[in-house]
């Protein structure tokens, strides 16, 4: 197969929606209220069907082969995106951060994603083009990610306090720390402490680090955390992607269409979360075949043609058969533990 490349059309568009849909995830929730499930739902299916119009193009203008290859990176950031939001629940968890100022700081998380993103995707995609046997060391990633998700026990509730991360260590070795929430500021000033009347008594004296004219807030260094370990999920995600669609426009387009809805996805998995209890075994499954699907791959080309080969088409179906088998799976045969809390709240109920 030919080299996607970076046509000039395809680019336009991709930047033109990406602009204008950063801009009205921002207008549409510039309000400062609580986000509820029907709205975070009806946001999830737009950033779905946005990805999906996305994919017509490709085939309409390219071919299914391109398509495929996007849809099934799209799919793939999509599954991984679960586990990353996840954490992130714990991260708000650790700094008591609720409601709308979650959804402010994903914002600002995403538009991170989006630097970082392309950052890891040049870098990935360069290696992989410059020498076949770098497929190895990316299947080897993606093994060892599915390995690390393995041997995480099931049964594991203690929930990782998130308040002492390292980039919070070392914001607050940056810059002075207020360790109260200020409305929903990253930052405060001190003389809006003495605005506000908040300095009175010493009492924003006991309220921070050490002396300074500006102050971080929690919400900043729960932002801090979030993009840290955004970064961290990088290294799995980028590789894996990269396995199913080496194309370095196609790899960014999948994972940025992915991201986008991310914010609305989170409010949706916190909801959905207690029932979705076989998806993480689809997704380690889905993962061992990426690795095996890009070993294979190197294979043939640094060492030798084995004549066997994974079509678009096919990793395409895998990928999304497998996401779908676990999301019914998961409604067919619910663990015994979340069938038992149901009927604790039917009986609650009545």
């Amino acid at each position: 197969m030919e080299h996607f490349g970076f046509p000039l059309e395809t680019i336009l568009i991709f930047l033109a929606v990406v602009a204008v849909s950063v801009y009205l995830d921002l207008f549409a929730h510039r309000k400062s209220t609580e986000i509820t499930l029907i709205d975070a739902a009806r946001w999830s299916l737009f950033w779905v069907s946005l990805a999906l119009a996305f994919y017509g193009y490709l085939w309409g203008r390219f071919g299914q082969d391109w398509a495929d290859l996007y849809l099934a990176g799209y799919a793939l950031e999509k599954s991984l995106s679960v586990d990353n939001l996840m954490v992130f629940m714990a991260i708000f968890a650790s700094f008591s951060i609720k409601g709308i100022l979650q959804h402010r700081i994903l914002y600002y998380g995403i538009i991170g994603a989006l630097v970082f993103r392309a950052i890891f995707v040049v870098i990935g995609t360069g290696l992989f083009h410059a020498s076949p046997w770098v497929g190895f060391v990316f299947a080897a990633f993606v093994i060892w990610s599915a390995i690390k998700m393995l041997q995480q026990p099931d049964d594991e509730e203690e929930i990782e306090d998130y308040s002492n991360h390292w980039s919070v260590r070392l914001t607050g070795k940056l810059i002075p720390v207020y360790t109260k929430l200020h409305l929903d500021r990253f930052f405060v000033r001190q003389r809006q402490l003495l605005e506000t009347g908040n300095d009175n008594n010493g009492g924003a004296a006991a309220s921070v680090t050490r002396k300074g004219a500006l102050y971080a807030t929690p919400a900043f260094l729960c932002l801090m955390a979030i993009e840290t370990s955004d970064i961290a999920f990088a290294f799995d995600s980028v590789p894996a992607v990269i396995a199913v669609t080496q194309e370095p426009l196609l790899v960014y387009a999948a994972m940025i269409f992915a991201i986008l809805g991310l914010r609305s996805l989170y409010f949706v998995l916190a909801a959905l979360t207690k029932y979705l209890v076989h998806l993480e075994k689809a997704v380690i499954g889905l993962l061992f075949f990426i690795g095996a699907k890009m070993a294979l791959q190197s294979w043939n080309h640094a060492i030798g043609d084995t004549g066997f080969n994974i079509s678009p088409g096919w990793s395409l179906s895998i990928v999304l058969g497998m996401l779908a088998g676990g999301v019914i799976a998961s409604f067919l045969f619910p663990e015994k533990k979340e069938q038992a809390v149901d009927e604790a709240e039917r009986k609650t109920e009545e």
